[in-house]
């Protein structure tokens, strides 16, 4: 994978539900899209999917097309039938203006109730809208639920880097 996302960022929501995307985002999103060439605007996707989900996910043009070819590569059935509706059917390709904004539909808006500010969370390989509240209430129960679950299993001191998987490290 190239560049990741990284880093939260807060931006204003105007009432025609333009918000800038952050520049670190901008240059990854660009790099990650083939046809941003000769002054076109980037491109990225925005999956709405699960109507569970209080955010949408955003991924670069090449990240999208991964998923996609993933998703092919499933056997044909349920499963991917249920990916291609979450994933394919229930997202859309949304151009970053000159000024470095997108106009977020209002239908994305009122499923994660966003109001007028985005919330901006990196998840490596895309990144999440969310509204700020929202991410609040779900996400923080959440991360202290599971830090004292693996404090209870591994100890006080325990290091959240010790589940990463161990890398071959190239010789220097």
């Amino acid at each position: 994978m190239g560049r990741s996302f990284r880093g939260e960022f807060h931006q204003k929501v105007d009432t025609k539900g333009r918000v800038s995307i952050p520049s670190r985002y901008r240059r990854i999103i660009e790099a990650g899209d083939p046809d941003c060439t000769d002054g076109k605007r980037p491109s990225f996707v925005i999956v709405y999917g699960d109507h569970l989900e209080k955010h949408v996910e955003c991924y670069t043009m090449d990240a999208a097309v991964a998923i996609e070819e993933d998703i092919r590569d499933m056997p044909p059935g349920e499963d991917r039938s249920m990916f291609e509706d979450f994933v394919l059917n229930m997202s859309i390709i949304t151009e970053i203006d000159d000024d470095g904004r997108i106009v977020l539909p209002q239908k994305q808006r009122q499923k994660i109730g966003l109001g007028d500010e985005a919330y901006f969370v990196s998840r490596g390989e895309c990144f999440q809208i969310w509204d700020r509240a929202t991410y609040d209430a779900e996400m923080a129960p959440r991360k202290q639920a599971w830090l004292a679950q693996k404090r209870a299993e591994r100890g006080p001191n325990f290091d959240i880097k010790s589940l990463l998987p161990r890398r071959q490290r190239r010789p220097e």
